[in-house]
């Protein structure tokens, strides 16, 4: 499990990359943590595009994240998120709470 970060404008994006199951989430955690807590931003943006698979551990450790960035007045969302991906989140009631930042329609003239 590879994890990509970068920070913009008080905006942290965490790139996902494979599969967050029960033997990755502890290295996203961590890493996902120590970012938070050290930049402060004020949205954190999980970028899925990569991801191919997902447990409930995964599911887990973004709520987690969740508290942890509401808690610092931040907000976070997804994106990119695959539609086998987007399925569970439905299912489980997280998009209730996070929302899926979709990709604007571009328009073909």
């Amino acid at each position: 499990m590879n994890i990509q970060y970068y920070e913009k404008d008080k905006q942290l994006v965490l790139k996902l990359t494979e599969e967050i199951d029960h033997n990755t989430t502890e290295k996203i955690r961590r890493k996902a943590d120590y970012e938070i807590s050290r930049l402060f931003p004020r949205k954190v943006i999980f970028d899925f595009d990569s991801v191919t698979f997902m447990d409930s551990a995964g599911i887990g450790l973004i709520i987690g994240r969740y508290k942890l960035v509401s808690m610092l007045g931040g907000t976070l969302e997804m994106r990119n998120v695959k539609p086998s991906i987007k399925k569970i989140f439905e299912m489980c009631g997280l998009l209730k709470i996070i929302p899926i930042e979709e990709p604007p329609i571009k328009e073909v003239s």
